[in-house]
């Protein structure tokens, strides 16, 4: 019997292309698990209507963690419009798998180390270590939207004086609204985790990232909890921006940087940012984790024009796997993983059509393989 039961759900697009170059990755370090493969994605949304079909869920209710490679998602008309023409009358709505992942398993965490690898030609400078923890159960991506606004919640709202120049000039059929919800205990379970992450790993500082001079009761509550977690912590300074400002700073002097902490969207805005300050996409890797299961994913997304063509870099899948080891305490397998992606990168012999090269997805994954046999 394996070790470890690992969900595998390649997903749509390139996710199957990159997740080949994990197996071929994983499979030479001898990793000892059984993979379990779950059905995720547009296919299955199109065919069925549903993108996260009930078995999947069931599967990973019985795993010791998940990779994923990626999922497309489209807006909600053309979402309707490629529904299987039985289903198209039955009222179904699309929703992310992944952000149902998220929720249905309360995986609150969501993880982005962005690092500069040495040699890497698309970094933007050599000496960026940032880690993004991104509140992921809560704010304006828990789906708590409305359009047309229904009577009742407009009856509600005219209690608060700056709802009334809406409706004096509008329809309500001609109002969306969507609800950022925020709780104390995801604010202060996300910052508790960047500080013990901070503590763990020797980071000087915690910065979060906000906007409570705009937003202020949500933003507000995510600052002022996270001052009172950081009264905790007497060895690391609490810093506290603007999601605005982070981003100009981030670009002016993304070295002064560690550790940022923020709610949902502006982690997900402020960890690409940081993405592209280490090349890119192709290089972010993440976690979604939760007290009992963990999923793990390249932030890239899907890329249908490119799936089947092995053009994609595979090392944000790779640095992704790494960050499985990682959770599953397997801390020196990850470390000796991450050395290999590090050799290959500074080696500079195999590269993607995004570092400036011609090889191809599988390539790269076998220069790393061959690093680690």
């Amino acid at each position: 019997m394996a070790k470890y039961r690992i969900a595998w759900m390649p997903g749509d697009g390139i996710g199957n292309d990159v997740m080949e170059a994990a197996r071929l990755v994983l499979d030479s370090m001898q990793f000892d698990a059984e993979y379990l493969h779950g059905d995720i994605g547009w296919e299955f949304w199109c065919k069925e209507g549903d993108a996260l079909p009930r078995r999947t869920i069931d599967l990973l209710g019985d795993v010791d963690a998940a990779l994923f490679g990626a999922i497309t998602s489209k807006p909600k008309e053309e979402a309707h419009a490629e529904l299987a023409s039985e289903l198209r009358d039955k009222g179904l709505t699309y929703q992310s798998p992944i952000v149902r992942l998220r929720q249905t398993f309360d995986l609150a965490t969501n993880l982005r180390p962005c690092k500069a690898y040495p040699g890497n030609p698309l970094n933007y400078r050599e000496d960026i270590d940032l880690v993004v923890f991104r509140e992921n159960t809560e704010d304006l991506y828990v789906g708590v939207e409305y359009h047309p606004v229904p009577e009742s919640l407009s009856e509600e709202l005219t209690k608060h004086p700056r709802w009334a120049r809406f409706i004096e000039k509008n329809e309500l059929e001609d109002i969306a609204v969507s609800l950022r919800i925020n709780t104390r205990n995801g604010c202060r379970n996300i910052v508790r985790a960047a500080f013990e992450y901070a503590k763990q790993f020797g980071y000087p500082t915690v910065t979060v990232v906000e906007k409570p001079n705009v937003v202020r009761e949500t933003s507000g509550l995510m600052v002022r909890t996270a001052r009172e977690v950081a009264a905790e912590y007497p060895g690391i300074e609490l810093w506290e921006t603007n999601i605005d400002a982070m981003c100009m700073w981030l670009v002016k002097n993304p070295q002064n940087y560690g550790v940022l902490v923020a709610s949902n969207m502006f982690g997900d805005i402020v960890s690409d940012l940081c993405a592209q300050l280490v090349g890119g996409l192709g290089f972010a890797s993440s976690g979604n984790i939760g007290e009992k299961l963990a999923v793990f994913e390249p932030t890239h997304g899907s890329a249908p024009k490119y799936a089947g063509q092995y053009k994609t870099n595979p090392t944000a899948m790779l640095l992704t796997a790494k960050l499985m080891l990682d959770w599953l305490g397997e801390t020196e397998e990850a470390e000796r993983l991450e050395n290999a992606v590090a050799e290959t990168i500074v080696a500079g012999e195999v590269r993607t059509y995004d570092m400036g090269g011609s090889h191809s997805t599988i390539e790269l994954a076998q220069a790393v393989a061959d690093r680690l046999v």
